[in-house]
């Protein structure tokens, strides 16, 4: 609560914001009356009325200012108690339309998937940032997170003593979003990236979102950037990045008080040109590891990847596309490449083998593959430590994730020594073809993995 001068110099000082622009405009023209002015938005006291935006003004009633002058405190007090209540009812609304907007958004409005102008043709699209109409906001202040505000500016403010910033608190994840075949759009599994995404904020100490709160986050992104949707048989998908750091000061080593959840979203086609067509060449990174025994290997914070940008870049210039790197203890086990988890298959036995360490990231699309092959194909799937000379007894080798989907490796060098899975990649194909009938809706989804927004 504040007086009329310290009111009127809080709404110009923040005149930027519409609504800010709006109340301005009503104390300038009221400046003889008494105001009570109660303001929460994503950005300032959010401990009074917790709403993304959310700004009330009354003025006094001219009986109740004349009584004003013999009751004094008495009646200034009636006043705030009566803006308080109102401003409650009104934080309520506004809080239960905001998300609702949000959840509920015409996808007539945005076009319908595959309709936006792109510089390149849908089936070309690579890998890579484009501009779309907005992205999500969602802030966390006070022990709670505010509500859901789509934004088309891809510029956001934050304060330079940020704990993302200064101690490397964030962590990310990545999704799909699939136009189907009966014209509907669906996310993949977007339950099992709420879960990871919640792990990764324990592991670091932020505040993660329910799971009913990350899958309206993006449903509502992605019905507000429908025409970005790839059209079903371009073999692109919209990419969903959701982004959470600690955007809240600190100068010591201590978690934020302040955080920010983003959710942008990106249309995409092959990770690697030319896709299962191109098998791709992979070095063992024998100077540098990925992760510690006992360190944040196994979630998806930022700082993991800032570590494989120097090998990574090195291997791409002796000329190959992937890394892939070894238990930093022995340096004698394989864990996973730069952005994916490793796979290698055995034919003759029907075995599925992927790495079991502590430092690994847990793969969505592993996982869903580590389903398909055992529950539709009869296969064995195993868990487990894999050493690097086990690569003599492989037939396939492939790398797995959200990006990729499915990458087929051919040769995988290792010091002096080269690896080669030069035959075939039926199995790895088949794979690949069963996951993509399930997203492209194509193939029932026996295991009820997609999620329709649209």
């Amino acid at each position: 609560f504040f007086s009329f001068s310290k009111a009127k110099r809080l709404l110009e000082n923040n005149s930027k914001k519409k609504k800010l622009k709006e109340i301005t405009g009503v104390v300038k023209g009221q400046k003889k009356m008494k105001f009570c002015v109660v303001i929460s938005t994503a950005f300032y006291f959010s401990t009074v009325i917790q709403s993304s935006s959310c700004f009330v003004a009354f003025q006094t009633p001219p009986h109740q200012t004349k009584r004003s002058r013999n009751n004094g405190g008495d009646h200034h007090n009636s006043v705030l108690l009566t803006c308080l209540r109102a401003a409650a009812t009104v934080k309520n609304t506004a809080h239960t339309t905001t998300a609702s907007a949000a959840h509920e958004l015409s996808a007539d409005e945005g076009g319908k998937p595959g309709t936006a102008q792109m510089e390149a043709p849908w089936e070309e699209l690579g890998f890579q940032f484009r501009p779309t109409k907005s992205h999500l906001r969602m802030t966390y202040r006070d022990g709670r997170w505010g509500a859901m505000e789509l934004e088309q500016d891809p510029y956001i403010k934050v304060h330079m003593g940020a704990t993302a910033l200064h101690y490397g608190q964030a962590c990310f994840e990545g999704l799909k979003a699939f136009h189907q075949k009966d014209g509907s759009v669906q996310v993949f599994r977007p339950d099992e990236n709420a879960k990871r995404l919640a792990s990764s904020c324990e592991r670091i100490m932020m505040p993660p979102l329910s799971e009913e709160q990350f899958l309206d986050a993006v449903r509502a992104v992605v019905r507000d950037n429908i025409a970005y949707v790839p059209p079903y048989g371009s073999n692109g998908s919209l990419y969903l990045r959701p982004l959470l750091f600690g955007s809240g000061p600190r100068i010591g080593l201590q978690p934020a008080d302040e955080y920010t959840f983003l959710l942008m979203v990106i249309p995409v086609g092959n990770y690697y040109k030319g896709g299962l067509a191109s098998k791709v060449d992979c070095l063992i990174s024998s100077e540098y590891d990925r992760a510690a025994p006992r360190g944040v290997g196994a979630v998806k914070v930022a700082g993991n990847y800032a570590a494989d940008l120097l090998p990574n870049y090195r291997s791409k210039t002796e000329g190959y596309p992937i890394t892939l790197y070894l238990d930093a203890k022995t340096n004698s086990l394989i864990e996973e490449f730069s952005t994916s988890n490793f796979i290698g298959l055995k034919k003759k036995d029907k075995k599925y083998i992927t790495p079991k360490s502590d430092s690994v990231l847990p793969s969505i699309t592993n996982k869903s593959l580590m389903t398909i092959i055992k529950e539709e194909m009869g296969w064995q799937v195993e868990q487990r430590p894999v050493k690097v000379a086990e690569l003599n007894d492989f037939d396939e080798v492939f790398a797995c994730g959200t990006a990729v989907v499915v990458t087929p490796v051919g040769d995988i060098v290792h010091e002096d020594k080269k690896y080669s899975f030069g035959g075939d990649n039926d199995i790895t194909t088949e794979l690949y073809n069963r996951v993509r009938l399930i997203q492209n809706g194509e193939a029932e989804d026996k295991f009820g993995w997609n999620y329709k927004v649209f």
